[in-house]
């Protein structure tokens, strides 16, 4: 059945694609695929009629999916319907965007193969990959995961454009692997974009406000202000962004002028009120070594009367797991004065935060994300900064509902609110 969706799909959007011929900005890489599309889709939409990739539409039935702009939940039941929607846009819509701006997944081998077999884009753009990537499970190693993310650099011709994270080695090798011309961003020396100076920037009233960093682009230097964002996580997206923006005609003020108004994604390193007057770092939409560096990273930048840093499993590392798990409890102890594992794993985590000398008393370990929630909810008080993450099988998010000032609020705050991760009476189903 899917094998048939997927055929017709293809086939439906060869033909909308002919027929438009919208420009299309693909990204791939293990982390940060999310906020960079996000970011590109703020600057251009100031000045283009832009559509992007929703949610996790970024598979081989998604991204076709996204390409027709057809973002309803489906089930089997409704597939039919869907197919016949999609048929009605490939061939009688009447307008369509002059920018695609999709996310790709490669969660196996062959994903991105696939895609670029019928999509071809004009711009590329490669996120960061690290030296142990998500989804790696499924792969020989960590070269077999870059080789297939590079399929989105092979694809471009002459005249396209390829953006690569400078500071990611094994993605700024794929320069060698395509004939377009490359930009690179990042914040280290030689980026051709280069954010310098970046602080997370306090209000008058002592809460956090966003970041503030410094562009330089061919001798140029610009200041960037983005509210209610935090971390160089966002900076790399930011970047990206301004890439895009300046490839396809826009200037630099014009585009550090949207980013003001660019807001991260749910689940990414979110900054929301607790209980008794504490803070959360909402990481939980996923979880992978790179990325939960940058989060405990991020937790140790940010001032507070304590830190607690809460951690589920992850997911998809195979062979290379347990180490990876060691690694976190390593960093974290470095980050946190309370460490709280979630998940089969966390044994290993527990072990990496005892080789760096973190008190035994002061780490927790729980089964689910709901427990380790309420006993959280027990321990906070006013002025503490609790990071929690994890992949998104964990369903951490759990846990910021135990401690979130606002629970009200979720629906509006928080990932994995709707349908399939809910039932029909609101609560979490444990898989979607």
């Amino acid at each position: 059945m899917k094998h048939i969706i997927e055929k017709i799909l293809k086939f439906l959007t060869k033909r909308y694609l002919k027929r438009y011929k919208p420009k299309i900005i693909a990204i791939t890489g293990s982390n940060g695929k999310t906020s960079a599309k996000e970011a590109i889709f703020t600057v251009l939409k100031e000045k283009f009629k832009v559509r992007r990739s929703e949610k996790n539409y970024n598979t081989e039935i998604g991204v076709p999916l996204s390409v027709l702009g057809i973002f309803a939940p489906i089930s089997n039941l409704f597939w039919p319907l869907t197919l016949v929607r999609a048929c009605i846009i490939a061939y009688f819509s009447r307008s369509a965007p002059e920018i695609l701006i999709l996310e790709m997944a490669a969660d196996k081998p062959g994903d991105l193969k696939y895609l670029m077999s019928f999509i071809k884009p004009d711009i590329s753009v490669i996120t960061a990959i690290g030296e142990l990537p998500v989804h790696i499970e499924y792969y020989s190693g960590p070269k077999a995961v870059a080789e297939e993310k590079s399929f989105l650099i092979k694809a471009l011709d002459n005249s396209g454009v390829a953006i690569l994270n400078f500071d990611d080695k094994i993605v700024l090798e794929m320069e060698k692997k395509t004939r377009a011309h490359v930009f690179t961003y990042g914040f280290g020396e030689g980026a051709m974009i280069r954010a310098f100076e970046a602080q997370n920037n306090l209000c008058d009233n002592g809460e956090f406000c966003g970041i503030v960093f410094k562009l330089d682009f061919e001798g140029k230097v610009i200041p960037v202000k983005i509210k209610n964002i935090y971390g160089k996580p966002f900076v790399y997206a930011a970047l990206a962004a301004i890439v895009a923006g300046y490839v396809l005609g826009m200037n630099l003020v014009e585009i550090a002028k949207a980013l003001e108004d660019y807001k991260s994604p749910k689940g990414r390193l979110n900054l929301i009120k607790a209980k008794k007057e504490a803070f959360i770092i909402d990481d939980t939409y996923n979880a992978s070594p790179l990325s939960i560096s940058a989060a405990l990273e991020f937790l140790r930048d940010l001032p507070a009367t304590r830190k607690i840093a809460v951690l589920g499993d992850m997911k998809e590392l195979g062979k290379y797991s347990d180490e990876a798990h060691k690694e976190v409890g390593r960093e974290a102890a470095k980050s946190a004065e309370y460490i709280f594992v979630v998940g089969e794993k966390g044994k290993f985590t527990v072990l990496g935060a005892l080789e760096r000398g973190f008190k035994k008393e002061n780490i927790l370990e729980f089964n689910n994300s709901v427990d380790a929630g309420k006993a959280l909810r027990e321990i906070i008080f006013e002025g503490d900064l609790v990071l929690i993450k994890g992949s998104q099988s964990m369903r951490m998010e759990l846990a910021v509902e135990e401690v979130m000032a606002e629970p009200e609020r979720k629906k509006d705050i928080l990932v994995r609110q709707d349908w399939p991760w809910k039932d029909k009476r609101g609560n979490p189903r444990l898989t979607p």
